[in-house]
């Protein structure tokens, strides 16, 4: 069962928190982040290179020690300050009318290890290393991982209490339009009926979005238990900052595909080949999107097709053969158009469905890509199965939004 606790969380002011909450560290880079970051901005710390001339290296020494400095300039200056009693909180997000509603807490590095909290990606040793680098030297989780788990009636009432009897300690609409809504839960007889509710009726929780950060708070929290000759387990450096959204409450948007050419094929010997696996048919120039599980789009010198999977190239009764991403992976990006590995080729680009079906337009029209495939999104039991049978998905295949703003709150590890 799930081990969470409370914390003392670091966070901002009511009249602060829209400022200094700020899009994940992942999703800009250095030069998105510098023209994003105003004054109070958290960026600042996540991505410390941006105080720096554009090019420095993000990962410089010197940059890390930046974003320690600012970590402490913001607390001095009481942009970020820590509750005084251990709390857990309430954060929100509402896009499309639609609003989901998490619970941030301490999450424990023993479930990571032992099986309790479930992932369903690879991760890269390079950016594994850059997160523990930026948690050790803070000595904070600055960023919260994505979690889900399992609904429980009992969480969401008393989640649903804490929304209407309390008024939210921040309310408001970012930039994008999306709405970020937060509670703090410190009454201590609800704290421990959350605490035990976990304990007792969450068997697992899943890594939705943020693999490399829970692998590298699991490693920091390895790193001190190494160095400290008294450990016993409860330490603070043992817990790390997740927001667990109920599983029915989560909706993955799709993550599709762009590539750089066509592997020496025309246009029209492409589409030949496509036939082989799949049922094509021209849609014209209007934008056409997949709308049922096995059937793909192709943006295509201007035009759309639909590309519906023939019997016989899937297995629905596999965690992984049932995947789009596997499909589209092995009977078109590989066996035609020669792309073996997705994390390193350089051909191949991946757009979140987030950017919309232009996105694709918009590459392939400028000659930057030669073709866009779009995909129906993966299901959160697609997710849970997978990761429920030890499996890992292909790379690049959710895509969860909203995504989690960071500084909402922040996570000491003393």
């Amino acid at each position: 069962m799930a081990i969470i606790k409370p914390f003392k969380g670091v966070r901002p002011p009511k009249q602060y928190a829209k400022e200094v909450a700020s899009r994940p560290y992942d999703v800009l880079n250095s030069e998105e982040a510098r023209a994003e970051a105003t004054e109070r901005s958290l960026l600042h710390i996540i991505k410390p290179e941006i105080d720096f001339e554009p090019g420095f290296d993000e990962h410089d020494e010197k940059a890390y020690q930046k974003a320690v400095d600012n970590f402490n300039l913001w607390q001095k200056k009481g942009w970020l300050l820590q509750d005084t009693k251990e709390c857990y909180y309430v954060y929100a997000q509402t896009m499309d009318g639609r609003t989901q509603y998490g619970l941030a807490a301490a999450a424990h590095i023993d479930d990571y290890f032992n099986g309790i909290i479930k992932k369903h990606e690879l991760t890269r040793p390079d950016k594994e290393e850059d997160r523990m680098k930026h948690v050790l030297i803070n000595n904070a989780n600055m960023e919260p991982v994505f979690f889900a788990y399992p609904a429980v009636d009992e969480l969401d009432a008393i989640i649903k209490n804490v929304v209407e009897s309390k008024k939210a300690e921040y309310d408001y609409v970012a930039d994008d339009g999306f709405g970020h809504h937060f509670w703090v839960i410190d009454n201590d007889e609800t704290i421990q009926k959350i605490t035990k509710l976990f304990a007792t009726k969450v068997p697992f929780t899943y890594v939705a979005d943020g693999h490399h950060r829970t692998a590298a708070a699991a490693r920091v929290g390895q790193h001190h238990k190494e160095r400290n000759p008294k450990h016993n387990g409860t330490e603070e450096y043992n817990y790390f900052l997740a927001v667990h959204f109920p599983d029915n409450q989560l909706q993955i948007i799709d993550y599709n595909r762009t590539v750089k050419d066509l592997n020496g094929l025309t246009p029209e010997a492409l589409i030949t080949a496509l036939n082989k696996n799949f049922v094509v048919k021209c849609e014209g120039a209007s934008q056409y999107r997949p709308a049922k599980l096995h059937e793909f789009s192709m943006f295509l010198e201007g035009k759309w097709y639909s590309m519906v999977a023939k019997p016989g190239t899937y297995n629905d009764n596999d965690p992984i053969g049932v995947l789009d991403v596997t499909i589209l992976s092995n009977l078109v990006l590989d066996q035609i158009l020669g792309i073996k590995d997705l994390r390193r080729d350089t051909r191949i680009d991946f757009v979140g469905g987030i950017r919309g079906l232009g996105e694709l337009e918009r590459r392939v029209n400028n000659g930057e890509m030669k073709v866009a495939f779009a995909l129906y999104p993966v299901s959160m039991k697609q997710l849970i199965d997978i990761a429920d049978t030890g499996n890992i998905m292909p790379p690049k295949t959710t895509w969860f939004e909203p995504k989690l703003r960071s500084g909402l709150v922040i996570h000491k590890l003393d």
